[in-house]
This record gives structure tokens, C-alpha cells and sequence, in this order.
């Protein structure tokens, strides 16, 4: 049985949000309202709520050496796709806020990962493990 998630989450508009997620990602848009837009986060989905609330970054979380936003989210992808999604952020001068690097190197779960901000200013992490069997490990 194959299982996806379901994450909704705040934005500050619904434009700005598709730009991110539809335009610089390229997420397939799904359903929408004057408040709310659903897309396809790379087989799962994602829905996009508009609040004038938006919490601050807290960057309290610790891997390796780098301070890392909690919570945040993201999508674990293979290597090309890893790729693809680099290239799209640097294409729309879109600012690393953890650079695309390598942890765990030579390590059981070594693995590419890359921080940024949509924005709404919500942190999200894109990963590439060198092995799937070790991503809990």
C-alpha cells in the first residue's frame, strides 16, 4: 500500500504562494479558493492556507554543526530530482538559508540536503540519501 502525507500549512497570500510552489518549484497547482491552494508536493499533498499569523523562525534544532528551523518541512528525493530542484531555486535567485551540501559523509544515512524559505517565510529542507535503506538510521 502506497501512503502520502497531507501538511497544511499558513502563507501570507495565495499569488506569492503559487509563484513559490507552482513557478520556482514546480509543483503541479491543485484546487483553490480566494484562501486556500492545494499542490502536488512531489507525490504528496500540500495545502497552503492564508493567516495573518505567521510564527517566527526558531532555529533551535542541531545536526552535525548547522542550526537547522524547527519545524520545517520538506521532501526526500532522489539525486536527479535533488538536482532539478537546486537548479530551480538558484534560477529564480532563490537564497539557500543551509547551502546545498553533503552530511554524514561516508556515514550510514550520507545524504544532500538544502534549506530555503518559500515566501511566506516557512523553512523547507530537501534531501537526497546516497542509500534509501539507511534514511532512519
Amino acid at each position: 500500500m502506497e501512503t502520502k502525507f497531507h501538511l497544511a500549512f499558513k502563507v501570507k497570500d495565495i499569488k506569492s504562494t503559487i509563484k513559490f510552489y507552482h513557478i520556482v518549484l514546480g509543483c503541479e497547482l491543485g484546487r483553490q479558493t480566494e484562501s486556500w491552494v492545494d499542490f502536488n508536493f512531489f507525490g504528496h499533498q500540500l495545502s497552503a492556507h492564508v493567516s495573518d499569523n505567521i510564527p517566527n523562525l526558531d532555529y533551535c534544532g542541531r545536526v552535525e554543526d548547522l542550526k537547522v528551523p524547527i519545524p520545517h518541512f520538506g521532501c526526500i528525493v532522489n539525486n536527479t530530482i535533488f538536482k532539478v530542484i537546486k537548479d530551480r531555486l538558484e534560477k529564480h535567485d532563490i537564497a539557500f538559508i543551509i547551502k546545498p551540501q553533503k552530511r554524514y559523509q561516508n556515514k550510514k544515512g550520507e545524504q544532500q540536503t538544502l534549506f530555503i524559505l518559500d515566501y511566506s517565510n516557512n523553512p523547507l529542507e530537501f534531501k537526497s540519501f546516497v542509500d534509501n535503506d539507511y534514511i532512519f538510521e
